[in-house]
């Protein structure tokens, strides 16, 4: 009888179920499957905002030469949503079969916006991607190596913070001017305004306005997807307008309407679906770039990139894996080391597949509150991006008035973090304040973190603390200081 017994307790001791069960160990995270797709699902939707948003950001910019990404005279958005969702999918079922963890990835926002605004424009589209590719390799050594802790020390937690936040103004900044909302004044001494004329004109900009409440209300209600469906709400709305209204781009040829409509005029699409386009992927220059504009401004630039990657990714598997109740008594996920290597590999796919860098997405937590705890979450949530692939020509209708409210927003949840900030020690909160204004002020994330690191250093040594900075700020904050004096230097040097 008590062998009997012994042989029911080890019954019920191992994992229940069948091979899929025991190999994302279901059961034993006190799961089900039907929660591991439901969480999965949600997951897909709270963060499919990307397909859309990706585009509009890098998909829209022109790099050093004129040239869309892509390389053609004009925008290719469905090209863009296509190989955003491919990457986005494949990367998502890898995080989820290799480290079992319910944890997503895509293309990181303000990621994107470096790469467009501030990379791009200095080089051309395969040069900036190369130079994507290159910083998800270095991480992908600092964490083979562990050398991932000295640099997670280097950079003081309140400029990690700054560079956060001055990201999350950037992109805001982005998203007014795009919408309209905020426009080039046009005499001086004022360098912006708003609307037309101190006024919002037109019906483009009343789409973005109810767009941005309707998912400030949405986000107040705790509805998921708010930004997906804030999207695409305002999206419908715009194409009813446009329908009644005709009102038309705001620039066709040498016309130009203040009050038409940004990037897309709305109309309903001639097809909803179609074979994807993947040609983007391969379309990349490892070293392109340091023969335009040096070794020097490279190197900072894979560095800058490297800062924004390295970081959220640490602070995004703690959280979620602490929503899931997964972490160790030392604070960490389980499989560790397995979710940084393939988030490491994601930065570096993003780049060759030429979308910027992907990283892990904090709306996962959406799937873990319902009930995801395995990596079979991440799986369901890959399979939908890679279903998404065939819907990109929708992103071909959606103006910029109906997309940047999804910008403002993005940019609000990453202001959140000013909080942390410790506002009254002058040589810790200027340099931070210096970084997060200069970005938006300046149209350059390079600038605002150069700016941040440079005084940062120079102000701890001035309070005697100079052996507090790690020595590789030291030698970063001095690499900006060539960086920001590099023509004074070529004129010295006689240099052209």
């Amino acid at each position: 009888m008590a062998e009997s017994g012994t042989r029911k307790a080890a019954t019920e001791s191992r994992p229940r179920g069948g091979a899929l069960d025991r190999y994302f160990k279901i059961t034993e995270r006190g799961s089900t499957v039907g929660r591991e797709v439901r969480g999965g699902l949600v997951t897909f939707f709270t963060m499919a905002y990307i397909i859309v948003l990706n585009p509009l950001i890098i998909g829209t910019g022109k790099d050093v030469t004129g040239a869309f990404l892509g390389g053609g005279a004009a925008p290719n958005l469905a090209q863009v949503a296509a190989v955003t969702a491919l990457v986005a999918g494949l990367l998502t079922i890898l995080m989820g079969v290799v480290a079992n963890f319910p944890l997503a990835l895509a293309t990181g926002l303000g990621l994107n916006a470096f790469v467009a605004f501030s990379i791009a424009t200095q080089m051309t589209w395969a040069d900036a991607m190369g130079l994507v590719v290159i910083e998800g390799l270095i991480i992908l050594v600092l964490v083979l190596t562990g050398f991932r802790t000295a640099v997670f020390r280097a950079v003081p937690r309140e400029l990690k913070i700054a560079i956060s936040v001055g990201i999350g103004l950037f992109i805001a900044f982005i998203g007014f001017v795009d919408a309209g909302f905020v426009r080039r004044a046009a005499a001086p001494p004022v360098p912006v305004q708003f609307g037309v004329d101190g006024f919002l004109g037109g019906w483009p900009v009343l789409v973005f306005v109810v767009g941005l409440i309707a998912i400030a209300i949405m986000l107040v209600l705790r509805v998921k997807g708010a930004l997906l469906i804030g999207i695409l709400g305002a999206t419908a709305l715009a194409i009813i307008i446009e329908a009644i209204a005709k009102i038309g781009p705001s620039v066709s040829g040498d016309q130009v309407n203040p009050k038409g409509w940004g990037l897309n005029v709305p109309a309903l699409p001639d097809r909803w679906i179609e074979l994807p386009d993947f040609s983007l992927v391969g379309h990349f220059s490892l070293l392109g770039s340091f023969e335009r504009i040096g070794v020097v401004s490279a190197l900072l630039i894979v560095f800058t990139l490297m800062l924004a990657d390295f970081f959220d990714t640490m602070g995004t598997m703690t959280a979620i894996g602490a929503e899931a109740g997964l972490l160790d008594k030392g604070g960490n996920p389980p499989n560790t080391q397995r979710i940084l290597i393939v988030d490491s590999v994601a930065a570096a796919a993003g780049g060759a597949a030429s979308v910027s860098s992907n990283t892990s997405y904090i709306e996962s937590a959406s799937g873990v509150g319902e009930g995801a705890r395995t990596g079979l979450a991440s799986v369901v949530t890959g399979l939908c991006f890679l279903l998404a692939t065939v819907f990109a020509p929708i992103v071909e209708i959606i103006p910029y008035e109906a997309a940047t409210p999804a910008l403002i927003v993005v940019g609000f949840l990453m202001m959140t973090q000013v909080k942390d900030i410790p506002w009254d020690r002058i040589e810790v909160a200027l340099p931070a304040f210096l970084t997060i204004v200069l970005m938006p002020f300046t149209y350059s994330i390079t600038v605002g973190i150069g700016a941040g690191f440079v005084s940062y250093v120079i102000l701890r040594a001035v309070r005697g603390k100079a052996r507090e900075v790690h020595p590789l700020l030291w030698a970063v904050a001095v690499l900006f200081l060539v960086y920001f004096a590099i023509d004074p230097i070529k004129q010295l040097l006689g240099v052209s």
